[in-house]
């Protein structure tokens, strides 16, 4: 089995993450995309991130209509700390040995990956997906001196280029501009019926 494994804050999770999923699940023939929302990564606090509760649900309005999506509440429902590591290694014993896990990432965070907990071990338990934009650069020399072997173990997927992003649509909805087209419909409703972002 071929597995995808998207992690993020997904707050709110919004069209390009759902592009993103899709895209790797087509080009890369995976069997299904785990969408996992984050609990607290070590390495990125986020200050007033939304409660578990409504991530976790806008994620199930999100891809209620995609049968190779699913949610993931691995990283929800353990204790911390939460390393990617730990959590790649509990979806191993869940889905046994022969299952081929691939990771999801931005260029992004694949700068910062020598930054990351044990992230020699990390290479070990999965494929790196390193989701690339059009134009994009990356200096390989940098990494690979930091952590030897570890381009042969990415794979630079082309992605399309989309600006959306969490801090600018929950900046949106706390001046009550439209979300439309930018999340999924479910989403957009469950935002205004909750009132999500508002200022206390």
């Amino acid at each position: 089995m071929r597995i995808g494994i998207l992690g993020g804050t997904f707050d709110p999770i919004h069209i390009g993450h759902l592009i993103l999923a899709e895209e790797a699940r087509d080009l890369l023939h995976l069997d299904t995309v785990l969408l996992a929302p984050a609990a607290d990564p070590p390495h990125k606090r986020q200050q007033g991130k939304s409660p578990a509760s409504h991530r976790i649900r806008m994620v199930e309005l999100a891809i209620a209509d995609n049968p190779h999506l699913a949610l993931s509440r691995i990283d929800i429902d353990r204790p911390g700390p939460h390393y990617t590591l730990d959590m790649l290694r509990l979806l191993r014993e869940q889905y046994g040995p022969q299952a081929e896990l691939y990771f999801l990432m931005g260029l992004d965070s694949l700068a910062d990956l020598p930054t990351w907990h044990r992230p020699l071990e990390l290479m070990q338990q999965c494929s790196l997906v390193a989701l690339s934009r059009p134009g994009a650069d990356f200096d390989w020399d940098t990494l690979e001196a930091a952590l030897p072997g570890v381009r042969s173990r990415v794979i630079l997927l082309p992605m399309p280029l989309l600006e959306i992003s969490g801090s600018d649509l929950r900046q949106r909805a706390r001046q009550g501009r439209p979300l439309r087209y930018q999340v999924p419909r479910p989403v957009e409703q469950y935002i205004a019926q909750h009132q999500l972002y508002r200022e206390p």
